[in-house]
């Protein structure tokens, strides 16, 4: 689906004597360094925070594996960028969803198709799936092994 190469290095090098002399610059240097050091967190201090902080109520009863929680809030300013992630990723077919499906899954795939208009890409498709993840979750079988977090008692 996708053809592209990923190098963690580039070269760059001179002719000296009739020899081509490649010296290895980092991927890095074609970038500014951070301003300031990151902080770092451990796992059992990421795990502490994991356990003590509900799902947001988006994610509860689970999602669909391979599915990333995108507040429709936020989604609008996003667009852009996200467009470009995905299209450097080679993604063909991005698929939008909420719990039923008919409000906030329906508007972000209509405005990511409406981005995708914009940028004249006709190899990516904006979908949004039918029935949301009520009706993903209530087909079971499958379709709930193929869920992150599944928890039974939540879905009807």
């Amino acid at each position: 689906m996708t053809d592209h190469t990923a190098s963690s290095a580039s070269t760059q090098g001179a002719l000296v004597n009739g020899v081509h002399d490649v010296a290895e610059v980092p991927w890095y240097a074609a970038f500014p360094k951070p301003r300031d050091d990151p902080k770092a967190i451990d796992q059992k201090s990421v795990l502490q925070l994991l356990k003590s902080h509900p799902p947001s109520e988006n994610l509860k009863g689970g999602t669909i594996s391979g599915s990333i929680n995108l507040p429709a809030q936020s989604l609008w300013p996003s667009i852009p960028a996200l467009y470009s992630i995905f299209k450097a990723a080679g993604v063909r077919r991005v698929i939008w969803y909420c719990g039923s499906s008919c409000h906030r899954g329906a508007r972000a795939a209509g405005w990511f198709g409406d981005y995708l208009a914009e940028q004249h890409d006709s190899e990516m498709m904006s979908l949004v799936l039918t029935g949301g993840v009520n009706a993903w979750a209530a087909s079971g079988g499958e379709h709930v092994r193929l869920m992150e977090g599944y928890d039974e008692s939540v879905w009807p």
